[in-house]
């Protein structure tokens, strides 16, 4: 794996940046239609507070992206983006090699938009499935069956939603799904569990975006357990607001609830890996956590 530290084109100064400094990706991140939430900084920078990358060209910031060392043996990228008038220069493969660099020889997963698909195969990405995003304004749902109990997240149940966390993902970020289902006051984001038999059978988060409310993760080994998730996440956001879904196209049954919901696509991505990709569960995750970490 390198050691050495990337050196980045003569003018070009790249290296990893504040999550002050990082706040102007997020920007960016918004400006592309990727809707990011509100409060999202602190988790992600929980998980690496050096895999987050940014390039300056004359002092202005350029280009970013987002490299996060999960564990030794893999990371996930993200955040992939020049600045419209700083396309064409070379300026986000710059920064590309230097995040690329970093993660080293670890396998690296992605969620990437369709115009950079091509580009993510070529640096010997490979495609293993497609995430939908269905966005509206859900419609009333039947709450959870007799048997599972929903109910807010505690600390009491951190030990077995952090093993569901390490199945769904295929990798152990314990430090940021810890920081992500149970945030810290003012964090506005909420997450709710399912409760059967004794044991968890689900886990949901939903946070606020800069329009509207996203729910993720969304992991449920039991059907009944991700349905009564879903129907008491959507009801936790105002009357009215959009919620939005990102959903595993293999999983059928949870497209087939968010198109029940009424919500409708919107977006999508494709779930791309280097290296070898880990073999997960796809009907237990009923609602990818975040685009931008996995």
């Amino acid at each position: 794996m390198p050691s050495s530290l990337y050196v980045p084109p003569p003018g070009l100064t790249i290296r990893p940046a504040t999550r002050e400094e990082f706040a102007t990706a997020v920007d960016w991140a918004a400006a592309e239609g990727w809707n990011p939430g509100l409060d999202d900084l602190d988790a992600f920078f929980a998980a690496d507070p050096r895999g987050f990358w940014m390039a300056w060209k004359d002092g202005a910031p350029v280009s970013c992206i987002s490299v996060v060392r999960v564990s030794a043996d893999f990371g996930f990228l993200g955040f992939y983006i020049a600045r419209p008038e700083a396309r064409g220069a070379g300026l986000g493969l710059a920064i590309w090699e230097a995040g690329m660099h970093y993660l080293g020889e670890r396998t690296v997963g992605l969620d990437g938009v369709p115009a950079q698909q091509e580009n993510y195969r070529k640096s010997g990405f490979e495609w293993v499935g497609r995430n939908v995003r269905f966005t509206g304004t859900p419609a009333a749902l039947p709450p959870a069956p007799a048997g599972i109990e929903i109910r807010a997240a505690e600390p009491g149940d951190l030990p077995a939603i952090l093993a569901l966390d390490r199945a769904c993902y295929g990798a152990p970020r314990d430090r940021f799904a810890a920081g992500w289902i149970l945030p810290a006051p003012g964090v506005r984001r909420r997450s709710l569990v399912a409760i059967r038999d004794g044991g968890l059978a689900g886990v949901g988060t939903i946070r606020d975006c800069r329009a509207g409310f996203k729910i993720g993760p969304l992991f449920a080994p039991d059907p009944e357990a991700a349905r009564g998730l879903f129907a008491a996440l959507c009801a936790l956001a105002p009357p009215g607001a959009a919620v939005s879904l990102d959903v595993p196209e293999a999983n059928a049954p949870a497209v087939a609830m968010a198109e029940a919901a009424g919500l409708v696509p919107a977006f999508e991505t494709a779930r791309m890996y280097r290296g070898e990709a880990p073999d997960l569960p796809v009907g237990w995750t009923w609602g990818v956590t975040t685009f931008e970490l996995g």
